[in-house]
């Protein structure tokens, strides 16, 4: 077991300790791979032989260091792969990591559902479940022929693989300076839909003038709603084009609140972090002859100077917005 995901259990408006937590693991190892909003996956195979102790035990290091620095607990899934950690990781519990071998690996999987596979959609699941292979085990089991008529070649090959608990995955570090986040908390958890919208409009408003103040653009923007059960749910989508537009970022958020159904949720906060940043003058704006879209982006033209002139707080949150 060389490979750990660390889920920290930030608090609502804590994912801006999340920097420096992902630099508690770089203490261990140089190959950190952050998984916004609040997980990470570290491999520790030099850490292993230069600290002369197991994934596991230097997970217990990690988690107490979390907990003295930052008073953040974590739950930790330790394995020979990214997917077997981050499995071991939805069944691990605080205090205690949940470590899978290479040799354990299928048997680790072969009750869990299909939906359950990093990387599995609803359709695949859906199409398999339909055919009675609803368990990674069975998936595991069934002739490459079957699978690959199902969902394709290559697909039915990997997935096969993959239940059988071969785990390719390699971490490949990155870096959390790739994307801004802005959040959203409520004093109480909130039922209102058009709370959650106004929420979702400011925040929007504050990446947008975050990524212009950078000369920055960004290529996906990510919604994560934290639920009063400390449960979080979180979509990323792809932008059309790469954007800095206020406007742009608040149609793609509301798009991906509103396919999440959700019905008297009561939330506790909502974030959207903006991904996959790049420098402004690689942005590529499709023209249009829409006279409102191009009034708002003049609006914000001038909202960005009396911001630079008289701070970030000069203008009402969703002010700019039509």
């Amino acid at each position: 077991m060389t490979i750990l995901c660390v889920r920290f259990q930030l608090p609502p408006t804590g994912e801006a300790a999340l920097s420096g937590l992902l630099g508690l693991l770089e203490e261990f190892t140089p190959v950190v791979e952050a998984l916004p909003p609040d997980a990470a996956l570290a491999d520790l195979r030099g850490a292993e032989r230069y600290f002369g102790r197991d994934a596991v035990e230097l997970a217990s290091v990690i988690r107490v260091r979390a907990l003295a620095l930052y008073g953040v607990d974590c739950v930790i899934g330790a394995g020979p792969g990214r997917m077997l950690a981050r499995m071991a990781m939805k069944d691990a519990r605080p205090g205690l990591t949940c470590a899978v071998t290479e040799e354990e690996g299928a048997d680790f999987l072969a009750g869990k559902p299909v939906a359950a596979l990093p990387g599995v959609g609803t359709a695949t699941a859906r199409t398999l479940c339909e055919y009675g292979l609803d368990t990674l085990g069975l998936v595991a089991a069934a002739p490459l022929s079957t699978l690959q008529r199902l969902v394709g070649a290559r697909v039915g090959r990997e997935l096969r693989e993959k239940a059988s608990g071969v785990d390719r995955g390699r971490v490949v570090p990155n870096a959390i300076s790739r994307s801004l986040a802005a959040e959203r908390p409520f004093t109480r958890d909130e039922l209102d839909p058009d709370r959650h919208r106004r929420s979702l409009l400011a925040a929007a408003d504050e990446l947008g003038a975050r990524l212009r103040a950078l000369d920055k653009i960004c290529g996906a923007l990510t919604l994560t709603v934290r639920y009063a059960d400390r449960s979080a749910t979180t979509r990323t989508r792809t932008l059309k084009e790469p954007t800095a537009h206020s406007a742009a970022l608040t149609r793609t958020a509301y798009e991906m609140y509103e396919a999440l159904g959700l019905q008297r949720a009561r939330v506790r906060s909502l974030s959207l972090r903006a991904e996959s940043l790049g420098p402004a003058e690689q942005a590529s704006h499709q023209l249009t002859f829409d006279p409102a879209d191009e009034k708002l982006r003049r609006i914000e033209e001038v909202a960005d100077r009396v911001r630079a002139r008289f701070g970030p707080h000069a203008l009402m949150p969703g002010s700019l917005a039509a």
